[in-house]
């Protein structure tokens, strides 16, 4: 059988919005991969104002087997530059990479290598080199070095997105298609909307999520990405906040009991706390930990220690946070 009359192994889907600096990299990072099988990379730019479409175009022109394009007439936004993204796949198998971020030369066939042996899995997950755009030296690793790592087992579930964060760099994951693909995309966030898909997908999907401990990508940490900006903005922190208690909300809605979802609700009140701690905002680390906790109820120890010594605030920062 020729190539072009393969059924496509996996389908890879990539927003993008301004992204003219890292572009071009990254869609080289996706068609240069060295598979057995046929892959289609769709690429959809949001109305840059930039050249990143241009710079597609050109990509185009040398791997037009691979490479399918769209771009949006006005400004959609990434919620429905996902749908249109997802209407598009054809692929037994579905990978997302942000537009400025960086796949290594085994990550489609070493993913699809896993699901093709592992029926009981749904999605898998590789780790992530956490890198500064600047220096391109590495940060962290961003599975590994995830604050709530010990939680996570090696083949996780549905509740462990919800109880502990989104271990997972979206970046990172390939899962199944399935029927139900076109109602992932929720509308209900504006920043973190990588959350609430892989959250819908496991409600859809059967199976665990799997861990590959091998770096096969790389997050690309700028002054517009998402960790950038979320640093530098209290106001951006809460947002987030309320769009992680979205999703739980969300996973209720589909089932997940309620201890589950309000034991998640908790854990991101205490994370949003900590960050407060660390960023010197006294009064908004009180508002979340008392959110956080009903006294009873801890994630760890850390968070007793946390509660107890709750009105010692400086204390607390110089023993958790030393500069």
């Amino acid at each position: 059988m020729e190539k072009n009359l393969e059924p496509i192994k996996v389908s890879v889907i990539v927003p993008v919005y301004n992204l003219q600096d890292y572009v071009e990299s990254c869609i080289k990072s996706l068609v240069l991969q060295d598979t057995h099988f046929k892959f289609e990379v769709i690429a959809i730019d949001d109305c840059s104002t930039d050249n990143s479409w241009l710079l597609l175009k050109n990509l185009k022109q040398e791997y037009p087997d691979i490479l399918q394009l769209q771009k949006n007439e006005e400004n959609q936004g990434l919620a429905v530059t996902m749908r249109s993204l997802l209407k598009r796949v054809r692929g037994q198998y579905i990978v997302y990479l942000d537009g400025d971020d960086l796949a290594l030369p085994e990550k489609l066939q070493y993913q699809a290598d896993y699901l093709d042996s592992h029926d009981d899995c749904f999605m898998v997950y590789h780790e992530m080199d956490v890198f500064d755009s600047e220096t391109d030296k590495t940060i962290s690793s961003y599975s590994r070095d995830y604050y709530n790592r010990e939680y996570i087992p090696e083949h996780a579930s549905l509740e462990h997105l919800i109880r502990y964060g989104c271990f997972m760099h979206v970046g990172s994951i390939m899962f199944r298609n399935h029927q139900q693909l076109q109602s992932t995309a929720d509308n209900g966030n504006k920043i973190i909307l990588d959350h609430p898909w892989l959250v819908l997908n496991m409600v859809y999907g059967q199976g665990s999520i799997d861990f590959i401990d091998k770096t096969l990508g790389r997050y690309r940490i700028h002054s517009q990405s998402f960790g950038g900006q979320t640093r530098e903005s209290p106001q951006r922190r809460v947002q987030v906040l309320n769009e992680q208690l979205h999703v739980c909300d969300l996973a209720k809605q589909h089932g997940l009991d309620d201890k589950i979802v309000q034991a998640g609700k908790r854990h991101y009140q205490y994370a949003t706390a900590l960050f407060f701690l660390r960023a010197k905002q006294d009064q908004l680390f009180s508002t979340h930990l008392k959110q956080s906790t009903d006294g009873k109820w801890f994630l760890n120890s850390k968070h007793k220690k946390i509660w107890d010594n709750r009105d010692d605030i400086d204390t607390l920062r110089n023993t958790f946070y030393p500069e």
